[in-house]
């Protein structure tokens, strides 16, 4: 019995582990014998039940959803998010093999930049033929506006991702280099904390390498980056984007801005960011858009997300940018041929861990040597950036070489062959996965990430590997299936404890100004919450009618019906056609800043919109309508608390409160304005006022009477003390507006706070019998230019 045979009668869980032949594994080595880096975490596992295990595997998952996890799966929604693929079980790996790991992607990094600084810089290489001269000039990620352009820093590259995978024989060999805006970094994180809830025991735990200490030390190096002054910040694509969850949560992890193109503008060749202040200096962005999206003027004139003039700020040295622009082009596929002898040409020695073997089929020799092996190798297309178990996912080349064989195949790449690589059919190693209640070997690459510093490069020690969910090496991406597994480095001792925090000494950073576009979503959160909470508290009133009548065609209630008819309410598909719209516009400005958001706040929107996804329009009028609208009363208004007690009272807090403040002073002004259509309170139209106004209690122990226009008027426009009046929310604005930059300049007030200062001087001296229609009209339009004038002086 070999020593994988004997671990499986010994250890249930592993009586289905087979190894495959010609397959090295991450838990057995070659002669079947368990590596010493998984006997502890085995040991602690073989004492779990299956049922245990899927207990604690919920767990894992459990966390991910309600920290809001999740990778956009690119489909006809460009905006649907899919949970985050955990593969619950971590890969293992030696601290002395991962050493050696890094040592070698070391020499690989500085390798890589002096090819992008060549490319970009005197062409050495091109010119004396050691990379082919259309590969660089045909390739799109080459681009020419960056030609003599040199980084503020001196460097290219601040942050690699490297893919790499283990070979039949062992041994470690790169799949592909991520150069242009390297994601995984803060997943990783992420998975981390999700195998903590799943594997909590010390023991191995405390033996593997934490990961804070290498975000401490990128931080400190942006730091050093921004000599120029100004501030460091993230520069993101936009919520679009496939890890966008990625770059909200590395920005507050971090504590950096997260900004888009159209956050910035340049102006005399300095980046700044557009805030509620006013323009402020930028010095250094960590990119994650790729090069031609950055610059409508110099590069991709179709891109809407990027910063016109921001190619001129990198050219006069007013910005660094981490990668520099036109790094892209050092994870063409093609280039993979060529590397071996570069560094040779350029560091004097050979790869010290090599990439996979690739021929470029633009050779007539290389050409050859791929159409006779063409039936063991993936053939795919040159310039792409994919990584080689994607051939045939992310390019149609892939496709249409496995369709084809013998001299069909010869001829056809004869017929395309500057356009094709053939890629050595590398079988990855398999790590233990569990697949349907049981433990199964799965294919797998790790993705290991290195930041320059000023003492050299580091590395996150480990917590990024793709695992497939098959067999099949090809699905190993998350949009083709694939899954995503914790690393762990176990060393032969436990870690050093490791935080992102310098405990030298004490500082406080100054949180820089509010951008305008942060400014602009939650003011318009703050609106479309409170929108929809107005909404459901008059569709609770009418439907609770309902229940008490029973009769839908009575006279009060077609009144009722009307009034929120004219508030463009449909009672009849109160979900569908009324809240969604609402609560959807305020998820979207909501995702847009996400970064400013706490994990409760966002689990509170995602509860809240689960429940109204889970109300049909079919549901029962009346009673049941009613009681479902109050489940939804209760948690809009739970994360309206939970956001706005907890925000710090600063911009951000000002302009989610004055959005909403804004948005209820005009509903109520709405609410009374409608409810004077009727002939009288006997109709219920005062009522339903009260209703939204949640003002019931208090007019029956303040006025003892049945309401009339007088009393809801004074209740509801004229108050100074309920938080539902028209006059509670202008005082509010206008101590808010107060607050905000520019409110006064050369002794005068700015235009929204003269407007509320007016406005709240009408109401305070007004009697309830000239809160008319007419008034009400005129209260309305005040608050729309309050709107404008907010938007005019710290949105646009």
């Amino acid at each position: 019995m070999n020593g994988q045979a004997q671990y499986a009668s010994q250890t249930p869980l592993l009586a289905d582990y087979k190894l495959r032949p010609g397959v090295a594994d991450e838990l057995f080595d070659a002669s079947g014998t368990m590596r010493p880096a998984w006997t502890a975490f085995m040991a602690q596992l073989a004492k779990l039940t299956p049922d245990q295990l899927v207990e604690r595997f919920a767990r894992g998952d459990r966390y991910l959803r309600d920290a809001g996890v999740f990778f956009r799966q690119y489909s006809a929604d460009p905006l649907q998010e899919r949970e985050w693929p955990l593969s619950h079980i971590p890969v293992i790996l030696q601290e002395r093999d991962w050493e050696a790991i890094c040592a070698g992607l070391t020499q690989r990094a500085e390798l890589l930049e002096r090819v992008v600084a060549d490319l970009y810089g005197e062409g050495r290489l091109v010119r004396e033929g050691h990379l082919p001269a259309a590969l660089i000039a045909q390739n799109p990620e080459w681009h020419r506006p960056l030609v003599g352009m040199k980084p503020a820093s001196g460097h290219f590259l601040h942050l690699i991702a490297f893919e790499i995978g283990r070979s039949p024989d062992g041994s470690w060999l790169v799949l592909g280099d991520r150069t242009q805006s390297p994601s995984g970094a803060g997943f990783a994180l992420e998975n981390r904390m999700a195998t903590a809830r799943i594997f909590p025991e010390p023991t191995p735990r405390a033996n593997v390498r934490r990961l804070a200490g290498f975000f401490r030390t990128f931080r400190a190096a942006l730091d050093d980056l921004n000599s120029a002054g100004g501030r460091a910040a993230i520069l993101s694509p936009g919520p679009g984007n496939d890890t966008y969850f990625e770059h909200t949560y590395v920005a507050r992890y971090l504590g950096l801005p997260l900004l888009e193109g159209e956050d910035l503008i340049v102006e005399n060749g300095t980046v700044q960011v557009r805030t509620v202040s006013g323009p402020q200096h930028v010095g250094v962005l960590w990119r994650r858009l790729d090069t031609a999206y950055a610059d409508p003027l110099e590069l991709d004139e179709a891109s809407q997300i990027g910063t016109p003039g921001l190619v001129d700020a990198v050219r006069q040295g007013n910005v660094n940018l981490v990668n520099a622009l036109g790094s892209g082009i050092l994870e063409t596929r093609a280039l993979l041929a060529f590397l071996p002898k570069i560094s040779r040409v350029l560091l004097g020695e050979k790869l010290k861990m090599p990439n996979i073997a690739t021929w470029w089929c633009g050779q007539p020799s290389e050409r050859n040597f791929v159409k006779t092996n063409a039936e063991k190798m993936f053939i795919g297309e040159a310039l792409s950036r994919a990584l080689p178990f994607d051939i045939g996912h992310a390019d149609g080349v892939g496709d249409a070489a496995r369709t084809l064989h013998g001299n069909e195949l010869a001829d056809w790449i004869d017929l395309h062959a500057p356009n094709l690589v053939g890629q050595e059919a590398v079988t990855l190693s398999s790590t233990p996965a569990w697949v349907e209640d049981r433990l199964l070997p799965r294919p797998m690459s790790v993705r290991v990430f290195a930041a320059r510093t000023a003492q050299g490069w580091v590395f996150l020690p480990g917590g990024y590997a793709r695992v497939g969910r098959t067999e099949d090496a090809g699905a190993l991406s998350m949009q083709q299936g694939g899954s995503v597994a914790d690393v762990w480095i176990m060393c032969d001792r436990p870690a050093a404890p490791e935080t992102l925090f310098d405990h030298e000494r004490f500082r406080r950073e100054d949180t820089g100004a509010l951008p305008s576009r942060a400014a602009d979503n939650l003011f318009w959160l703050g609106r479309y919450v409170e929108r929809a909470e107005g909404a459901i508290r008059l569709l609770r009133g009418y439907h609770l009618r309902l229940a008490e009548t029973g009769d839908p065609e009575d006279a009060s209630l077609g009144q009722i019906a009307n009034l929120l008819k004219a508030m463009f309410i449909d009672v009849a598909h109160p979900a569908h056609q009324t809240l969604d719209p609402m609560l959807g516009a305020a998820r979207l400005c909501a995702g847009r800043v996400r970064d400013r958001f706490s994990v409760d706040g966002w689990a509170a929107l995602t509860d809240l919109m689960t429940s109204l996804a889970a109300m049909s329009d079919n549901i029962q009028p009346g009673d049941e309508c009613a009681r479902q609208l109050g489940i939804l009363l209760r948690k809009i208004t739970g994360f309206n608390g939970l956001v706005h007690e907890n925000m710090h009272r600063t911009s951000g807090w000002r302009f989610l409160t004055f959005g909403r403040a804004l948005e209820r002073a005009d509903a109520a002004a709405a609410v009374l304005t409608a409810s004077m259509v009727g002939d009288g309170p006997g109709l219920g139209l005062l009522d339903m006022a009260l209703e939204y106004g949640d003002s019931r209690i208090t007019h029956q122990r303040r006025y003892r009477i049945d309401p009339t226009w007088e009393t809801v008027n004074d209740l509801l426009a004229l108050d100074a003390c309920n938080p539902r009046a028209i006059l509670f929310q202008v005082t509010a604005m206008r101590r808010i507006a107060r607050d905000l930059p520019r409110a006064q300049v050369s002794g005068r007030v700015s235009d929204v706070l003269g407007t509320l200062l007016r406005l709240e001087t009408q109401l305070v001296v007004a009697h309830p019998t000239d809160i008319t229609p007419e008034c009400l009209a005129d209260l309305r339009a005040a608050l729309a230019d309050v709107s404008t004038g907010l938007f005019a002086a710290y949105l646009a």
